[in-house]
């Protein structure tokens, strides 16, 4: 179930299932919790030679991850993404597997807390429950770099996330737990991996030796050559971890949140 770019629509045809007439860009008011992102010009962290620049519309992204108390709302309304009763087509075993039950959240998942443990079939699930979608790549790098960000506020965020990579499996924080970004979001770095629409969109399943194959590139060490500053250590650790990832993928510290796209 790796989201190829030549497999996409296919995945987005089983989603669609999911959530069945549901809206992944509903208009109307913005809702509560949600904060308006203008769009602008996303630089790709890794590019392709001829590859440009990402022009992103605007959006409304969740301030915050969704907690388990969130989700705990969610499955109680739609039985099928229970712990017990989630298919392994659409999550691996270790799913919400932090719960006492499924129906209780126990003292190791507080109602506050991220909720993790989740695949990317079961955040897509949820957000479309809302009549909203997954943040892309594009849009979520966007908003967790915004353009005229302060540097010093820049090289706090640097350090928070390298400060995650180095932290072992902990109790995770409750939400807001981090400062407000220069668009009012929160707990965009540093406190857990986020779920993105497009999550494996940049690496492509190919014969190996295809000249310019961007897999090849990203890990057999040439990415540095085609990655906007080399030295972004924490940036890159961040695509390398999504490239990793499968969508039926369920971990410790993965998460999500919501976007809706605006008219």
């Amino acid at each position: 179930m790796r989201v190829d770019p030549r497999r996409w629509s296919c995945l987005g045809m089983i989603a669609a299932g999911i959530a069945l007439g549901a809206s992944t860009g509903a208009e109307g008011a913005l809702p509560s919790g949600m904060i308006e992102v203008l769009g602008g010009i996303y630089e790709p962290f890794y590019r392709t030679p001829g590859e440009q620049p990402v022009a992103v519309d605007p959006f409304a992204l969740d301030t915050t991850p969704v907690t388990n108390a969130m989700f705990l709302t969610f499955v109680e309304q739609d039985p099928k993404w229970r712990r017990s009763s989630v298919s392994r087509l659409f999550a691996d075993e270790p799913y919400l597997s932090d719960w006492a039950s499924d129906l209780e959240l126990g003292p190791v998942a507080e109602p506050d807390q991220p909720v993790t443990f989740v695949s990317w079939f079961a955040a897509l699930a949820y957000c479309r429950s809302l009549g909203e979608r997954l943040p892309t790549e594009a849009e979520w790098e966007l908003a967790a770099a915004p353009p005229g960000e302060d540097p010093a506020a820049r090289e706090e965020t640097t350090r928070r996330i390298l400060a995650f990579y180095g932290r072992p499996r902990t109790r995770l924080p409750h939400v807001g737990s981090t400062p407000p970004n220069a668009l009012g979001l929160r707990d965009l770095h540093g406190v857990i991996w986020e779920w993105v629409e497009d999550f494996n969109a940049g690496l492509v399943s190919s014969d190996s030796r295809r000249q310019g194959d961007r897999e090849a590139e990203l890990f057999c060490g040439g990415a540095a050559a085609a990655v906007g500053d080399p030295s972004d250590y924490a940036t890159f650790m961040r695509f390398s971890f999504r490239g990793s990832l499968e969508a039926t993928h369920t971990l410790h510290h993965l998460g999500f949140r919501c976007a809706r796209s605006l008219p």
